[in-house]
C-alpha cells in the first residue's frame, strides 16, 4: 500500500467563492475600525467603554483565526470505483473500533445496530476485524453482541444480496424500504425482507428485554459467569473472540467479532476514551494487526457501505495523509435544529478551509488511522525528526522497541512488522488472547510511551484533538472525505441537560490542550505544524475562554442601564452605525450560509441563540474546571452524553423544548436574565425619557440577550423538567441582586 496509484483515486479542487471572501474582509475592516474608534475616545469615557474595548478586541482576534482558517477551502472527490483496477487480495486490512462506556446511557441496541453497520460494509470480509470495546464491563453488552454475531449471519449477507445501501437495520427497516433496493419488486426479495425484519424484531426485544433484566444473563451460559457480581471500576481484562472467520473466501462469512473491557482498578488511572483506545490497538495488534484502523462512536453507524473503500482513495493514493476524517452528522435530527447541535455548516466553511491547510482535525469518530502513525512514525518525507519527539523508524532495536510499546514480545513483533509495514495477511493469532490479557492490563503501560509519544494521547478530555494535534505537529497532513452519502450518521442530544454536558466536556478539554506542552504555538515553532494550521488548533482550543468576554459584553447593557453609562455610541453619532452595519451584515453573511445548504432562518437564529447560552453556562464551566485543576483542587471528569433511542413516541410535541434539572449549569444564564430583567425594569421605570434619549442602544442590547435567553424566561413559569428548579431560581436571583446593588 506504499505505492501511489494511477489514474488517481482521489481529486483535490478549490472552491471559490469571493463573496464571502469580500465579506470576511469588511466585517473584519469594520471591527479594526471600531476598535481603534473607542480607543482614541477613551479618555472621555468610563469602566464600560474600557471593558467593551477588551471584549471587542478578543471578539477581532477570534475572527482573524476563523477568516485564516476559512481563506482557502477545498474539496476532495473520491473515486472507489477504480478501486478494483487492484486485486482485491491486494487491499489492506482494517481493524474497526466501536467505543461504549455505559450501556444505561449508550443503550446496547444502538451499540449493535452501529456493530451490524460495520459488519455489513462493502469490502473482503476476511480482510476485517471489528473490536467492540466496553468500558462499563457490562453482561448486557456482552450477550448483545453475541447475540448481534448470530443476527449478522443472516442480515449481512441480505444486505450484499440485495444491494442495501442502509445497513443499519434500526433505520433501514423505519425508512422507505423501497429506496434502498436493487429489485423492490422480486417476490424472493419479499419473502427475505419478511423473514429478516421478523429475525430482527425478535433480536431487538432479546437485547431490550436484557436491558430491562429480563434474562438473567448471568446463569445463562458458562461464558457469562465472569460477569457475576462485577464491579465496572474494579475488574480483569476480558476479551472474548465473539466470532472468527475461518472461511478462505473473501466474500462469505462474516468479519472477525471481538469483545473487550480491559482491566480496571481503583488505584490505576484508566484515561478515559484515550485509555480505551490504547487498549484496543494494542490487543488488534496482536490479533489482526492490519495496517488501517477505524474508530466510531457507538452511535455513529456507517451510512454508507463503501466507507472503506473511500478512505482507501486517500490513504492509498497518497503517503502524506495519516488520517482520513470524516464528518459528524446526524439522523432524524430536530426540525429548525432547536438546540443547535447540527454541524453541517460549521463542517462546510470551516471544515473545507482547515482541509486546504493542513487537514481537518481528528474528530473523535468516523476516522480512518494508519496504524503506524499511532504507533509514532514520522512522515517519509521528513529528513530531520523534531528535536522534541521520540524518533519512531521501522528498524528500532529490541531495547528500544520494548521502551516505547511495553514488555510484551508478542505485541513487540507486531508493533515493528506495522511500522515497517509488513502485512502479513489475515492471521490466526486469536489463541493469543492470553497474551492480549496481558496488554489491557491497567499496569502495562507504566515506563512505555503509551498515551505521551504513541497512541491516543493523554491529558484531555477531549482525546481525538490532542491525539490529531500530535500528529498534525510532526508534519503529516489528513484528509477530509465528504462523499455525496453521509459516509456516518449519529444521534444529537435532543434535551437541554445533555447538549451542556456535551459542550462542557468540549471546552474542558480543548482548555487543557491550551494550557498544556501541547499547546499548538509551541508545536509550531518547535515542530512541525504549519503556522495556519496552528491558528485553526487556536480557534477550537479558544473556545471555552470565549465565555468570560460573552458574558462580560452580555452583562454590559444592564451595567449600563443601572449604572448611567454608556458602552455604545448614541443613536446621534455616526460611529454608531458602523456597529449596525457590522451586526447587520454579519447577520445576512450568516444567514446566507444556512440558506445555500437548504437550512431555514429560523435554524440560523437557534444556533445564534444556543451559541450564547452554551458560551455562558458549559463554556464558562469548562473553563471553571480547569482552573480548579490547575490549582490541584479537583480533576477533570470525562462525563458520557446520553444516547437517545428514537420512539414512536417522539412526535409528541415535547420535542425540542428545552428542559432542566438541577445541574449548576444553569445558574449563570439564569443569573444573566434576572439583571436584564432588572436592568430593563429600573432603567425604563426610574430613568423614563433621559434614558429612551441617551440610552437607546443599551436598552435595544438588553431587550436582545432576554429574547437569547427566551428558553430560560420561559422555565421561571414551566414546571417539571420545562421548569427551573427552585433552588437555581433562588441562586440566581441572590447573584443578580448583588450585581444590580455592586453596580449603583
Amino acid at each position: 500500500m506504499a505505492q501511489t496509484i494511477s489514474p488517481r483515486l482521489y481529486e483535490k479542487t478549490s472552491v471559490k467563492n469571493q463573496i464571502y471572501k469580500a465579506s470576511d474582509i469588511c466585517i473584519l475592516f469594520l471591527m479594526c475600525s471600531l476598535l481603534v474608534y473607542r480607543f482614541l475616545t477613551l479618555k472621555s469615557h468610563g469602566f464600560a467603554w474600557f471593558l467593551a474595548l477588551l471584549c471587542e478586541s478578543w471578539f477581532t482576534f477570534l475572527w482573524v483565526l476563523v477568516v485564516s482558517s476559512k481563506w482557502n477551502p477545498v474539496k476532495f472527490i473520491t473515486y472507489p470505483e477504480r478501486l478494483p483496477q487492484r486485486a482485491e487480495e491486494l487491499l489492506p486490512r482494517v481493524d474497526m473500533f466501536v467505543t461504549t462506556a455505559d450501556p444505561a446511557l449508550e443503550p446496547a441496541i444502538v451499540t449493535m445496530n452501529t456493530v451490524l453497520s460495520l459488519l455489513a460494509v462493502d469490502y473482503p470480509v476476511d480482510k476485517l476485524a471489528c473490536y467492540v470495546s466496553d468500558d462499563g464491563c457490562s453482561s448486557i453488552t456482552y450477550y448483545s453482541l453475541v447475540e448481534t454475531s448470530k443476527f449478522a449471519k443472516i442480515w449481512v449477507p441480505f444486505c450484499k444480496k440485495y444491494n442495501i445501501q442502509v445497513r443499519a437495520p434500526f433505520r433501514y427497516f423505519t425508512n422507505n424500504d423501497s429506496v434502498h433496493l436493487s429489485s423492490p419488486n422480486s417476490l424472493e426479495f419479499q419473502q427475505d425482507w419478511r423473514i429478516i425484519k421478523d429475525e430482527y424484531e425478535k433480536f431487538s426485544r432479546k437485547i431490550k428485554d436484557a436491558s430491562l433484566k429480563f434474562i438473567p444473563l448471568d446463569s445463562k451460559t458458562a461464558d457469562f459467569n465472569i460477569f457475576s457480581n462485577i464491579d465496572r471500576r474494579n475488574h480483569p481484562t476480558i476479551i472474548k473472540v465473539i466470532w472468527e472467520n475461518k472461511e478462505s473466501v473473501s466474500s462469505v462469512g462474516l468479519p472477525h467479532l471481538i469483545y473487550v473491557s480491559r482491566e480496571k482498578r481503583p488505584k490505576y488511572p484508566h484515561h478515559y476514551k484515550a485509555g480505551a483506545m490504547n487498549v484496543l490497538t494494542r490487543v488488534s495488534g496482536l490479533m489482526t494487526n492490519a495496517p488501517l484502523m477505524l474508530n466510531v462512536d457507538c452511535d455513529m453507524y456507517a451510512n454508507d457501505p463503501q466507507i472503506v473503500r473511500h478512505a482507501l482513495c486517500f490513504l492509498l493514493g497518497s503517503e502524506s495523509f495519516a488520517f482520513v476524517q470524516f464528518p459528524q452528522m446526524f439522523y432524524d435530527e430536530l426540525k429548525d435544529d432547536p438546540f443547535g447541535n447540527s454541524l453541517f455548516v460549521l463542517y462546510e466553511y470551516m471544515g473545507r478551509g482547515i482541509a486546504g491547510v493542513q487537514g481537518p482535525f481528528y474528530g473523535g469518530t468516523g476516522c480512518f488511522h494508519r496504524r503506524k502513525v499511532i504507533y509514532g512514525l514520522s512522515p517519509p518525507d521528513l529528513e530531520n525528526q523534531p528535536k522534541n519527539l521520540t524518533p519512531v523508524c521501522g528498524n528500532l532495536a529490541d531495547v528500544e522497541l520494548v521502551k516505547l510499546f511495553g514488555k510484551s514480545m508478542e505485541f513487540k513483533t507486531s508493533a515493528a512488522e506495522a511500522l515497517e509495514e509488513k502485512d502479513r495477511g489475515m492471521p490466526s493469532n486469536f489463541n493469543l488472547v492470553e497474551a492480549a490479557n496481558e496488554v489491557a492490563g491497567c499496569g502495562y503501560e507504566y515506563g512505555t510511551a503509551w498515551g505521551a509519544e504513541i497512541g491516543w494521547r493523554y491529558g484531555s478530555t477531549t482525546e481525538d484533538v490532542l491525539t490529531g494535534l500530535n500528529i498534525h505537529s510532526k508534519g503529516w497532513k489528513s484528509a477530509f472525505c465528504t462523499p455525496q452519502t453521509p459516509a456516518f450518521l449519529g444521534c444529537s442530544p435532543s434535551t437541554g441537560p445533555s447538549s451542556m454536558t456535551q459542550q462542557k466536556r468540549w471546552a474542558t478539554g480543548l482548555l487543557e490542550i491550551l494550557v498544556s506542552k501541547n499547546n499548538p504555538i509551541i508545536s509550531a515553532v518547535t515542530a512541525k505544524l504549519q503556522l495556519r494550521q496552528c491558528l485553526a488548533y487556536l480557534w477550537i482550543l479558544l473556545w471555552g475562554l470565549r465565555s468570560i468576554p460573552e458574558l462580560c459584553y452580555m452583562l454590559l447593557p444592564a451595567y449600563c442601564l443601572v449604572s448611567n453609562s454608556n458602552f455604545l455610541p448614541k443613536f446621534n453619532e455616526p460611529p454608531i452605525y458602523g456597529y449596525l452595519a457590522l451586526v447587520i451584515i454579519y447577520c445576512l453573511y450568516t444567514i446566507l450560509q444556512y440558506l445555500q445548504n437548504g437550512m431555514s432562518v429560523l435554524s440560523w437564529w437557534n444556533k445564534l441563540r444556543m451559541s450564547r447560552i452554551i458560551s455562558v453556562s458549559s463554556w464558562l464551566f469548562g473553563v471553571l474546571s480547569v482552573v480548579l485543576k490547575i490549582l490541584g483542587l479537583s480533576e477533570t471528569v470525562f462525563e458520557v452524553t446520553q444516547k437517545d433511542q428514537a420512539t414512536d413516541d417522539d412526535a409528541s410535541d415535547d420535542v425540542g423544548r428545552f428542559t432542566f434539572d438541577g445541574s449548576p449549569i444553569f445558574v449563570p444564564a439564569t443569573t444573566v436574565l434576572f439583571v436584564e430583567l432588572s436592568a430593563l425594569g429600573l432603567g425604563l421605570c426610574g430613568g423614563g425619557a433621559r434614558v429612551l434619549g441617551s440610552q437607546v442602544g443599551e436598552i435595544l442590547c438588553s431587550v436582545i440577550v432576554v429574547i437569547f435567553l427566551w428558553p430560560f424566561f420561559k422555565g421561571l413559569f414551566g414546571k417539571g423538567k420545562y421548569g427551573i428548579p427552585l433552588p437555581t431560581i433562588c441562586k440566581s436571583a441572590v447573584l443578580a441582586l448583588c450585581f444590580v446593588h455592586f453596580c449603583k
